[in-house]
């Protein structure tokens, strides 16, 4: 579970959502703080920040530090909140625009994610009239530094109530312009690719692996449709090592029915996963038709 938990709340029920969402995730230890961004031009601004704020906090029924934040823009605003408090999880609530249940990110929402310092997690439209303990925890694995930090994730959310865990792995086979492969190939390379991924499911103790030929963000939603959560890791880099939102949680974060959690790839934990091995290996992968499902290129 995650110690210090920023939410992004704006007084809607998109906001309740991410409350919901967040308490899940930091657990009995966690510290949440629920953080709402305004333009401050007038001196109402701060005091209508600090209602709202007070009315979220007492309907969501948790115990919560308040912060009301000047910034030019949400986005921006929680930003600048998650490095200075140290947060290690920014939760933010799904755009209202979207369809019904899933995790569709608004511009302001999308500027959360997208470039933020910390891990971050979307909720779902809806998800605080029926939030309930985790009973099964989806996550995107193939065997990289960024998928094996994603599964720790998951064990750990996953062991105050037991929960299953499904682990998915997608092979995606690349381009033969790019791989040279004729097509009379691919379907060989194809099955001998899901055996290699099939292995390495089998190899993970007290989880349901499969694996599946396809397009990595629509399997993946396929796989949120049936879990509480799903655990994605993040490959790419920004500028000051910022998570960046990559190909497969675009798709999710426009897809997915159930939350979703983004990690970034500093997360992993692991001191030989270090910037430069893991991009030395992302060419070697793709050309291998390695799996896409748990790293998204920036």
């Amino acid at each position: 579970m995650f110690d210090s938990v920023l939410v992004g709340v704006d007084g809607s029920a998109n906001g309740r959502d991410a409350i919901a969402l967040a308490a899940r995730l930091a657990g009995t230890q966690g510290k949440l703080m629920l953080a709402h961004v305004h333009r401050g031009e007038v001196a109402e601004e701060l005091r209508d920040s600090h209602e709202l704020l007070e009315r979220d906090r007492a309907n969501a029924g948790v115990q919560a530090e308040l912060i009301s934040v000047v910034a030019s823009a949400p986005g921006r605003g929680l930003h600048q909140q998650a490095e200075q408090l140290h947060a290690d999880l920014l939760v933010v609530g799904s755009c209202s625009r979207g369809a019904l249940g899933r995790a569709m990110l608004g511009d302001d929402t999308r500027a959360a994610l997208n470039g933020a310092s910390c891990a971050v997690a979307v909720a779902p439209v809806g998800y605080a009239a029926h939030a309930a303990p985790f009973a099964t925890v989806g996550v995107a694995y193939n065997g990289s530094p960024e998928s094996i930090a994603a599964l720790a994730a998951a064990r750990e959310i996953a062991a105050p109530t037991q929960a299953r865990i499904r682990a998915l792995e997608v092979i995606s086979v690349p381009s033969v312009a790019y791989t040279g492969i004729v097509p009379a190939a691919l379907g060989e390379s194809i099955d001998v690719l899901l055996d290699q991924a099939r292995s390495r499911m089998a190899e993970l103790a007290d989880v349901e692996g499969s694996a599946v030929y396809g397009l990595a963000g629509e399997e993946l939603a396929k796989l949120g449709e049936d879990v509480d959560l799903l655990v994605v890791g993040s490959r790419g880099y920004g500028p000051v090592r910022r998570l960046v939102l990559g190909s497969t949680s675009e798709y999710l974060q426009r897809h997915a029915r159930c939350p979703l959690l983004v990690l970034p790839r500093m997360q992993a934990g692991s001191p030989d996963a270090s910037h430069s091995d893991v991009e030395a290996q992302e060419p070697a992968a793709a050309l291998a038709g390695s799996s896409a499902a748990a790293s998204d290129a920036a």
